[in-house]
């Protein structure tokens, strides 16, 4: 039996395909899009990527179109916990609060993620810092919350993966259900 074959490969020296995608399959909009990522990083993406927003929705108000919610939308305040039961708002009341990019606070909602759109969920605990794969730098972050079960297994455009990362979820995006008191409606056993 060939045991190189069992092995699992290190992911490290895919980071680059990873990330650019398959070479093949680039346009000319995705490398452009990919040479300023890389050469501004992401903190001036972010920063362009407000401007270019409030643009955007001034170009819209101009025209009497609609237009999409500020990048920066008032803070959350971190009001769900692990253990906590959420249902998750429709794809439609998602939607709306995203930006031109498809993102709320810098946070994506992916379109794998529509599926568990009008579901209850548990909470899983809150992300208060992760590694940001871009630039390998530890972030803090307020307001994302990871679901119990809801891993990531690829992506339409990349395909299948094994690596089975966690959702980010928005608070905005989630409904927190009222959990029963038991103090009010105690359980009587008779013996």
């Amino acid at each position: 039996m060939n045991t190189d074959s069992a092995q699992p490969e290190c992911q490290i020296k895919y980071i680059q395909i990873i990330a650019d995608g398959p070479q093949e399959t680039i346009t000319i909009k995705k490398s452009l899009r990919l040479f300023v990522r890389k050469k501004l990083g992401p903190q001036k993406v972010r920063g362009f990527k407000i401007y270019a927003n409030d643009f955007l929705n001034w170009y819209a108000k101009y025209r009497n179109k609609p237009t999409k919610p500020p990048t920066q939308p008032p803070p959350v305040s971190n009001y769900l916990k692990a253990g906590d039961q959420v249902r998750v708002l429709s794809k439609k009341e998602i939607v709306a609060t995203l930006n031109h990019w498809g993102q709320l606070r810098g946070c994506s909602f992916a379109p794998e993620m529509a599926q568990y759109c009008e579901s209850t969920q548990k909470v899983l605990k809150s992300v208060e810092r992760f590694i940001d794969e871009r630039d390998f730098r530890a972030r803090k972050t307020k307001g994302i919350v990871l679901l119990e079960g809801i891993i990531c297994q690829g992506t339409a455009s990349l395909g299948r993966c094994d690596r089975c990362c966690y959702y980010f979820w928005r608070e905005e995006w989630l409904e927190k259900i009222p959990a029963q008191d038991s103090a009010i409606h105690p359980v009587y056993h008779n013996s």
